[in-house]
């Protein structure tokens, strides 16, 4: 726990009126291109040009980056802008070629995040050194993979350590490329509160139209800063193009998020959250009698169902509840992927109720 506050110590001194800021391509192309990037950046709020040199692609046939190469690029931007530079390693061999190009804060990706084998190998490769790691959430809603991948860290000795929230994967349709899940990152920072969070906009949008409303969201959830894709001619980037922005953009976008106080000491705020937390704490003792009251009724369901010898799941009637919850919560201010969420698991609990009565 020591350890994480002094990144986060290292972090504010580049700026403490702005957030922590990494920006580049989504992969180093040439040479040109990442100078040329980088001299766009170089007097901003950026303090990290960010590349992909190695890019893990989920198909074979798409564009995997150009390789070490690449790596004397970030290298000679490094050394003309002053910027630091990042990239992401997915074996030893990228951690020991990115330690000889002086890459200065090496990412885990999520691909990586998920396989303990692999990043207890990065993990042992870079022992001994005072390198920066930043650790992205595995791509699936895993808490203990991201968690676990950071204690390995630790164990290693390696003191400058903070996470990159970039959303997690999900099958079907959806508003963002990888959903947000924000209790997810919230949860880990009750394991590690001092560690330094980061939320990678660009990967969970996957549309470069919606990266200000995330990066407004982070920091009226605390994050720390943002690693944001930026091109200077993002529709024919080579990789990711949908959702990088021009450094333009990005300038843009910085001046107009509001940064929240994290608290105030107005005395009628004060007293006006407290009377309504009052009210929230109520309407959850509601909540949580109405939740138990309903699994009561599951379970004399259970015992119904057993005594005549009838199956657990009736599909028709959880499509029955489904629909008429959405259609009232949407009626009221709820979206529908919230009331999907909360009566997914509601109806889950309810079967293993029932299951258990089924078996007894």
């Amino acid at each position: 726990m020591e350890n994480t506050s002094a990144l986060r110590n290292w972090l504010k001194k580049f700026d403490s009126n702005h957030p922590f800021l990494i920006a580049g391509p989504c992969s180093a192309e040439t040479e040109e291109q990442v100078l040329n990037i980088a001299y766009q950046l170089k007097d901003s709020n950026v303090s990290v040009l960010r590349a992909g040199i190695w890019k893990p692609r989920t198909r074979p046939g798409n564009f995997e980056g150009v390789g070490a190469l690449g790596l004397s690029w970030l290298e000679k931007a490094k050394k003309e802008t002053g910027l630091l530079t990042t990239t992401e390693v997915a074996n030893p061999i990228h951690v020991e070629l990115a330690l000889k190009h002086n890459v200065d804060i090496l990412w885990i990706g999520a691909r990586t995040t998920v396989s303990p084998f692999v990043v207890q190998e990065i993990a042992e490769a870079l022992k001994g050194t005072d390198k920066t790691v930043l650790i992205k959430n595995p791509v699936n809603p895993d808490l203990a993979l991201w968690l676990g991948a950071v204690e390995r860290f630790y164990k290693q000795d390696i003191k400058n350590i903070g996470v990159i929230h970039r959303g997690f994967s999900s099958y079907g349709e959806n508003k963002y490329r990888n959903i947000p899940e924000w209790q997810i990152p919230i949860d880990l920072q009750q394991k590690f509160p001092d560690l330094p969070l980061i939320l990678d906009p660009s990967h969970i949008a996957g549309n470069r139209k919606l990266i200000f409303e995330l990066c407004q969201t982070a920091l009226d959830l605390n994050y720390d800063g943002f690693m944001i894709e930026t091109h200077h001619d993002p529709d024919n980037a080579w990789s990711d193009a949908a959702q990088q922005i021009t450094p333009d953009r990005l300038k843009e976008i910085t001046e107009q998020l509001t940064t929240r106080n994290k608290k105030s000491e107005s005395k009628r705020f004060i007293e006006e959250l407290s009377e309504l937390r009052i009210k929230i704490d109520d309407l959850d003792d509601t909540l949580i009698k109405t939740l138990i009251d309903r699994m009561h009724i599951a379970d004399e369901i259970g015992m119904l169902k057993k005594e005549q010898n009838v199956s657990l799941l009736q599909a028709e009637r959880w499509a029955e509840i489904l629909n008429k919850m959405i259609a009232t919560g949407k009626g009221k201010g709820l979206s529908e992927e919230f009331i999907l969420r909360i009566f997914k698991a509601i109806h889950q609990e309810s079967l293993e109720h029932q299951h258990k009565k089924i078996q007894a």
